[in-house]
């Protein structure tokens, strides 16, 4: 058999269409899609576990919300946070709300920026149905943990029990630095994306406004501990580049 030697302009010219090649194709079609669990222990003795998902911007594509709710349920918590966004067009709110009632674990939940559906009844009774609620500025316990939830107004101040975990959902990271009195054990927020599209060194291109300097992870704030989810659907456009969607899991 013949043999054809590679030459070196050969190589690096075909190394530097592929590289682009495969940029593409990690920013439409792999990772807009590749959702990872990760997972975020808090204190040394925890007693808590439970998951925060956010951004949904639901747009019809079932197969992979049931595949978030899925692996969600596999991870089995003690409860669900979700900060904000289910959909962006009330078309598709019934049968975001019909993959959301499969969650087999009490789910909190408060508005984002998308969710003028607030006040639908739908909404609240498919967070009540999972023994959850919509948390638009309203607190709640479960067991040894309060989850207070916001929409558009101040993060209630924490009133410290022995033993309580004070768990704040918002939808905008920088309600952290709204807090008054005693910091959160943890503050829970979405709306950033994560910038979507982040470049190494760089960080996030573009993010939405209301989100300061907290754009991806974990933050010390004078409000607490905050978590900042880079969330499960996308904005702006259908596309993410070293920025997967994630299913955060906390043990605290």
């Amino acid at each position: 058999m013949p043999r054809f030697p590679i030459s070196r302009r050969f190589f690096l010219g075909s190394l530097c269409a592929a590289v682009p090649a495969w940029c593409v194709a990690e920013l439409l079609w792999i990772e807009p899609t590749w959702v990872r669990v990760k997972r975020l222990r808090l204190g040394e003795d925890p007693s808590k576990r439970f998951v925060q998902f956010t951004d949904l911007h639901y747009k019809g594509d079932r197969s992979y919300l049931t595949k978030v709710i899925d692996l969600i349920n596999g991870l089995s918590p003690d409860f669900v946070c979700f900060t904000g966004d289910i959909v962006e067009s009330t078309a598709y709110l019934a049968e975001a709300l019909d993959c959301l009632e499969e969650l087999q674990a009490p789910t909190f939940g408060v508005p984002g920026n998308w969710d003028f559906v607030n006040g639908d009844s739908t909404v609240l009774q498919c967070f009540s149905g999972t023994g959850g609620a919509w948390l638009a500025n309203e607190v709640k316990d479960i067991g040894s943990a309060r989850i207070s939830g916001v929409d558009h107004k101040p993060p209630p101040p924490v009133k410290r029990e022995e033993g309580r975990i004070e768990i704040l959902l918002t939808h905008y990271p920088v309600d952290a630095d709204a807090v008054t009195g005693e910091p959160y054990d943890l503050i829970l927020a979405g709306h950033s994306h994560g910038g979507q599209v982040r470049l190494p060194f760089a960080g996030s291109l573009v993010v939405p406004d209301r989100v300061g300097n907290y754009d991806r992870g974990l933050f010390n704030t004078p409000g607490g501990q905050l978590y900042v989810n880079p969330g499960i659907g996308t904005w702006l456009m259908p596309v993410r580049f070293l920025c997967r969607p994630e299913i955060t899991v906390f043990e605290i």
